[in-house]
C-alpha cells in the first residue's frame, strides 16, 4: 500500500512563525499515531507566507501560477489536511481565507481534517469552534473532534498544549484509520485492539414488530396490519417481563 499523504498548511506570518511550529507539532503527533497502528505517511508542509504574491495574482488574472497551482494540486490529492491559522479580530487571518477560496469545493469533500489555531490569549479558543468548523463544514469534510488552540502562554510552559496536540493527532489518525477499513481503536497506552458491541436478539424483535404499524394510514390507504402478539423478554439476572400490546389493554378495560 502507497503511503498516505497528509499536508500540513500554515498561514503564519513572521519568521520564525509559532504558528508553523504547532503545525510541525500536530504531524510529529499524528505521525506517531499512525507509526502505532502500522499506517505509512509521507507528510507534507505548506507556508501560506511564501504564496501570498501568487494568491494575488490569481484573484487578478484568475489562474493559479508557480508555487500556488502546486499547492492546490497537493490540497487535491492529500488523504488529510492539518491546517494552522493565527487568530486577527476574532477569526482566521485574511491570507488564510484568501487561499481556501480558491480551493475548488469538492476538493475536500470527506477528507479529514485537523483544524488548529494559535493567538494571543486563550480568550481566542472559540475561533475553533465559530469560524474552522464552519469553514470547513462547507466544504464537506471531516473535522477530527479535538481542535487546538495555542496562546502564546502555551508555547514553553508547563500547560496541556501537548496534550491536546496527542489526542488530535490521534483522532487524525484514527480517522484515517477508518477511511481505509481499519477497526482497530487506538488507546491511550499506545496499543491496539478491536472493539464490538453485541447485538440484542431483543431489540431487533421490537423493532421488527413496528413494521407496518400505521404505515399508510395518515395517507388514507388500507392498510393490512399485522396481529399483535405479546412479547416476553429475559435479561440475565433479571425477572421475565411481559409486554403486552397497548390495543390488548384497551380491551381488558
Amino acid at each position: 500500500m502507497k503511503p498516505l499523504k497528509i499536508l500540513t498548511i500554515t498561514a503564519g506570518l513572521s519568521e520564525p512563525s509559532s504558528t508553523a511550529l504547532l503545525g510541525e507539532q500536530l504531524s510529529d503527533a499524528t505521525q506517531e499515531s499512525l507509526d502505532i497502528l502500522g499506517i505509512s505517511a509521507k507528510f507534507t508542509s505548506i507556508h501560506l507566507r511564501s504564496l501570498a504574491k501568487d494568491i494575488t495574482n490569481h484573484y487578478l488574472t484568475g489562474f493559479p501560477m508557480g508555487e500556488l497551482a502546486t499547492a492546490l494540486d497537493a490540497l487535491t490529492e492529500a488523504d488529510a489536511v492539518i491546517t494552522v491559522t493565527p487568530t486577527f479580530k476574532a477569526t482566521y487571518t485574511g491570507l488564510f481565507k484568501s487561499f481556501w477560496d480558491l480551493v475548488d469545493d469538492e476538493a475536500m469533500v470527506g477528507k479529514p481534517v485537523l483544524v488548529a489555531a494559535t493567538g494571543g490569549t486563550a480568550r481566542h479558543s472559540l475561533m475553533i469552534d465559530t469560524a474552522l468548523r464552519p469553514l470547513f463544514g462547507y466544504f464537506k469534510a471531516h473535522v477530527v473532534p479535538t481542535g487546538v488552540f495555542a496562546a502564546t502562554d502555551d508555547f514553553g510552559s508547563d500547560t496541556s498544549l501537548q496534550g491536546r496536540i496527542n489526542r488530535a493527532g490521534a483522532e487524525l489518525a484514527q480517522m484515517l484509520a477508518w477511511k481505509l477499513g481499519s477497526q482497530t481503536a487506538l488507546t491511550k497506552e499506545g496499543t491496539s485492539e478491536i472493539e464490538t458491541a453485541p447485538v440484542d436478539p431483543a431489540s431487533e424483535e421490537i423493532f421488527d414488530d413496528l413494521d407496518g404499524v400505521n404505515s399508510g394510514d395518515f395517507f388514507g390507504i388500507a392498510v393490512e396490519k399485522q396481529p399483535r402478539q405479546e412479547h416476553k423478554h429475559k435479561s440475565p439476572g433479571l425477572k421475565e417481563l411481559t409486554v403486552t400490546p397497548f390495543e390488548q389493554l384497551l380491551k381488558n378495560l
